[in-house]
């Protein structure tokens, strides 16, 4: 049977010194933990996550700073996604804004340029969380006339 070894520091020495008991100990089997990396698998693909390129045209509200907060907040709650911190920064009085949602699964950016009614938004989400769920959110506080929409999926096996 196996039996328990205790390292204990010997002073004198100054290196390690190994005792063993006297009693044998039963090894108790451990499981085996798995790493959550939060890589899914759909349609035969195992990838990290979604990430969409979102440009907004002929869009309102794009100097509003307290709209664009809102709609991040929005579109990490309909898409299941963890919020951990947001960041926006105005640039100057009715000027664009710019600044990141940050994800426990990723993240969703945004710059604006009001002056062009044109919005960039990024939505990177991995595990379960669902990216295009944000897209109805933009929609409907931004009231755009077109979308453009690119998708990538990142990490692929």
């Amino acid at each position: 049977m196996a039996r328990l070894q205790l390292v204990t520091a010997n002073k004198e020495a100054k290196a390690p010194r190994v005792r063993t008991s006297q009693k044998p100990v039963a090894l108790v089997p451990q499981p085996v933990l798995e790493a959550k990396d939060h890589f899914i698998t759909r349609n035969g693909l195992t990838f990290a996550g979604s990430h969409l390129i979102i440009d907004l045209w002929e869009a309102s509200g794009l100097d509003d700073r307290d709209l664009i907060e809102q709609a991040l907040i929005d579109a990490v709650n309909a898409s299941g996604a963890t919020l951990l911190h947001i960041h926006l920064h105005t640039f100057t009085e009715g000027g664009g804004i710019s600044g990141v949602a940050v994800l426990a699964e990723s993240h969703i950016s945004v710059h604006t340029w009001p002056e062009r009614g044109y919005a960039a938004f990024d939505v990177f989400m991995c595990g379960h969380a669902e990216p295009r769920k944000a897209l109805s959110v933009f929609k409907r506080a931004f009231n755009p006339g077109r979308i453009v929409i690119g998708e990538h999926k990142r990490g692929v096996l």
